[in-house]
């Protein structure tokens, strides 16, 4: 299969070009044009793995509970898939002893066959932190595209880094982490803007975002007018 990136960094659009019998799955809504030769068929979970249950984690994770599965019939069958939000794409490649990511819940767009998805519980760290009870955690082997909103960048950590938790896309499992606060003290963090932070330590990759949705939405929403009843 050929993925490739197109528009970046602010309004990607991924295509994917098929040889037969090649298949991914994509997050529910995400499926932008396709040619013939494509089966196209929706489930609440991924094939042969999980149901309900698991529709329901990814859910609460952020994601949509449904999941589109496209099998192609043909060599050279395309499919064009988009995120929500404008922003760059991630193309990453698992397996071959490299780690395993932990994915932010709205930056999964879509996986191939033999790719784990699951949702790992991060308990008060993510709690505090404001953004979600959920992170997806992805392993196994294959590719997996993820999604960012605005531009996407690498940060390779060896000791101490520091991300607030708005901007992180994914990151490896190879680092540990903790939910803290940037400045001396919890005062001076949220009236400087930041509130929390995610402190990572070890050594691995961070993906970060060059924007925020939680910000991005709080500068938007007072701007809506309320719906006419």
């Amino acid at each position: 299969m050929q993925i490739d990136i197109l528009e970046r960094p602010s309004n990607t659009v991924a295509r994917l070009t098929f040889a037969r019998g090649e298949e991914i799955t994509a997050e529910g809504g995400s499926m932008v044009a396709m040619s013939s030769g494509l089966d196209a068929r929706t489930t609440t979970h991924k094939k042969g793995r999980g149901g309900i249950g698991r529709a329901l984690k990814r859910m609460v994770g952020g994601e949509s509970f449904f999941l589109n599965h496209y099998t192609s019939e043909r060599d050279g069958a395309e499919l064009f898939l988009a995120p929500a939000l404008s922003g760059d794409m991630l193309v990453h490649d698992l397996g071959g002893g490299k780690p395993g990511l932990v994915v932010q819940g709205s930056s999964f767009l879509a996986q191939t066959k033999d790719v784990d998805l699951d949702l790992g519980w991060q308990g008060l760290k993510s709690l505090f932190s404001g953004e979600g009870l959920f992170w997806l955690r992805v392993g196994g082997r294959g590719t997996v595209i993820l999604n960012a909103f605005g531009m996407i960048y690498p940060v390779d950590v060896n000791g101490d880094y520091i991300v607030d938790t708005g901007h992180i896309v994914a990151f490896e499992d190879s680092l540990k982490f903790k939910i803290s606060k940037v400045g001396a003290s919890w005062m001076s963090s949220f009236l400087g803007g930041e509130g929390f932070v995610c402190r990572f330590e070890g050594k691995g990759r961070v993906w970060c975002q060059s924007h925020s949705p939680g910000a991005f939405g709080a500068v938007l929403g007072p701007m809506l007018l309320p719906r006419e009843q």
